[in-house]
């Protein structure tokens, strides 16, 4: 069953918390990620600039639910469950330059940025549509399993990877034939998708595998098969990987916390506490932050990838559901 994730997020109110290193000097945040947040009760996402402490928000369709950017045109795709389209928004203005029609309640999207193609999930309909970046148009829909909701893609393998809840399966597409060329079983209720680039490993969370505790489904790429499943926290609901690291982040909702995987040996090697109802992941791998999302508490976490620790928090407003990082 389909389960809308609200998160709170207070535009225009930053509140920095800084916490003392281990050489007893205060540590101060320095980075300067703009972060996109999908607001799904106010109908826009929300532009954090972590540099200079600036927020302001950009009018998008109905009841936004996912975020995804393409780092090469600087572009943000903001996919609206409520009125069936995805949102383009401009970074050079911060602007929306043009809204496309998809199928029914898309919930979730992922770009490739080295073809510029857009991959939206329709829930209802079973499908992915295939949106050209350079056109803003989709060029094909593609049927998959019952219930998409979360979108993984490679652009190194050009391969695409959809979770689908109700029929707890992968459907793995071709980016160059846009078919889907293998269907793989994992864990109960996939809820997110995360791909690691360097090692072509892909993390699949499944909400519903146990009520206390749920599990990651790891798929290895090349064979299209799960090599191995890892017990995380419960109701894990967002993926963020850093393939710089080999690290993975997994957002619990259930118990507000945060498994941290180690590629290498796929363990959870720390697990750490954040707020309220973590639902969603982003990260800049280049500068190794880490920004969880919380649905309980109204706020935003960003965690150091070097120390695993919340450095910051920000306050947040209306609902966000989905957070993307451009670096």
């Amino acid at each position: 069953m389909k389960k809308l994730k609200f998160v709170m997020f207070f535009s225009g109110l930053v509140t920095l918390m800084f916490v003392l290193s281990s050489c007893g000097n205060v540590f101060a945040p320095k980075f300067s990620d703009m972060i996109y947040v999908a607001n799904f009760g106010s109908n826009t996402v929300s532009v954090i600039m972590i540099g200079n402490d600036n927020t302001f928000d950009v009018p998008v369709g109905t009841k936004p639910d996912a975020v995804g950017i393409n780092p090469q045109t600087n572009m943000i795709y903001v996919a609206n469950i409520g009125d069936g389209t995805v949102s383009v928004i401009s970074n050079s203005n911060n602007t929306v330059v043009a809204n496309i029609s998809v199928g029914n309640y898309p919930d979730a999207l992922g770009v490739d940025p080295i073809t510029n193609t857009i991959y939206v999930a329709n829930w209802i309909n079973g499908t992915v549509s295939v949106i050209n970046g350079q056109t803003n148009s989709v060029v094909q829909t593609i049927p998959v399993g019952s219930e998409p909701d979360a979108i993984g893609v490679n652009p190194q393998t050009n391969m695409i990877y959809v979770a689908n809840d109700h029929s707890n399966t992968i459907s793995v597409i071709n980016g160059q034939t846009n078919s889907v060329v293998q269907t793989i079983p994992v864990g109960s209720e996939p809820d997110a998708i995360g791909v690691n680039l360097q090692t072509n490993i892909i993390y699949v969370a499944n909400e519903g595998s146990n009520i206390y505790n749920g599990s990651i489904s790891v798929i290895n790429g090349q064979k299209s098969s799960v090599v191995q499943t890892i017990s995380v926290g419960s109701e894990p609901s967002g993926v963020g990987v850093n393939s710089q690291t080999n690290m993975i982040y997994i957002a619990n909702l259930g118990n507000n916390t945060v498994s941290v995987i180690n590629g290498q040996t796929n363990s959870v090697t720390v697990i750490i506490p954040v707020e309220n109802s973590p639902v969603a992941v982003g990260l800049n791998p280049t500068a190794n932050m880490i920004y969880v999302a919380n649905e309980g508490s109204n706020n935003v976490s960003v965690i150091n990838g070097q120390t695993n620790t919340v450095v910051a928090t920000l306050d947040t407003e209306n609902n966000p559901v989905a957070v993307g990082v451009l670096y």
